[in-house]
């Protein structure tokens, strides 16, 4: 959007997060746009919504955002529950901007051409991109270093090799940003490949402050 980067590459393993892009990206983003402003909120339209089985892959993408929408702290995963009060007191309708998710999904749309997008393992994809001095690599694996079960119950995709991905990061050319948990385990792997470490604070679904790690090349 800023114009730093004149092509974008993309991958992600989740199949909700996958159609998601692959409608913005490749698809009929305008029907996604559609759905989303049309859509009346209600806890029983929701309920009524998302216990239908997707029709094809745009429903499938509109249903995921939704699910992110009203669902507690985004999660997606398998038995995560409804928002009860949420912000404000306005239950599951507390985190529905329509007006604003149509915009962002247009702009999208609008630099589409730079833009590609893959569906599947990123440690298939990353080795082909880590030569480029030009690149930047901004890797956010699911939590789940050192064995976190949290990570587990947030993403339905969480199995990964974390030590591999550090060490496919420490082989790469141009730039590289990860996110962590701020677990002893990242902070173990990033200083045996000399990566800097910075704690910065989030704050997790429950309102309070947590650390997660920033690590850099």
């Amino acid at each position: 959007m800023e114009n730093l980067a004149d092509r974008v590459v993309m991958i992600e393993l989740d199949d909700q997060v996958a159609a998601v892009w692959e409608t913005i990206l490749e698809g009929d983003h305008q029907q996604l746009v559609d759905r989303i402003l049309s859509f009346e909120i209600s806890r029983k339209a929701v309920i009524d919504e998302l216990s239908q089985p997707p029709k094809d892959r745009d429903h499938f993408a509109f249903q995921t955002i939704l699910r992110n929408r009203v669902q507690r702290g985004g999660i997606l995963a398998p038995g995560a529950s409804l928002v009860r009060n949420g912000e404000n007191g306005r239950g599951v309708a507390s985190r529905w901007y329509p007006q604003t998710l149509a915009r962002r999904i247009e702009a999208i749309a609008q630099v589409r051409h730079r833009i590609e997008f893959y569906h599947g393992n990123a440690m298939d994809l990353l080795p082909q991109y880590l030569h480029y001095k030009s690149s930047a690599i901004f890797i956010d694996p699911p939590y789940t270093a050192g064995g976190k079960r949290a990570g587990n119950r947030l993403y339905a995709q969480s199995g990964l090799d974390h030590e591999r991905v550090f060490d496919l990061a420490a082989r790469a050319s141009g730039s590289v940003m990860m996110t962590y948990d701020n677990a002893p385990e990242p902070r173990q792997w990033a200083l045996r490949h000399r990566f800097q470490v910075e704690p910065v604070p989030m704050s997790n679904t429950h309102h309070q402050t947590m650390l997660e790690l920033v690590i850099t090349n």
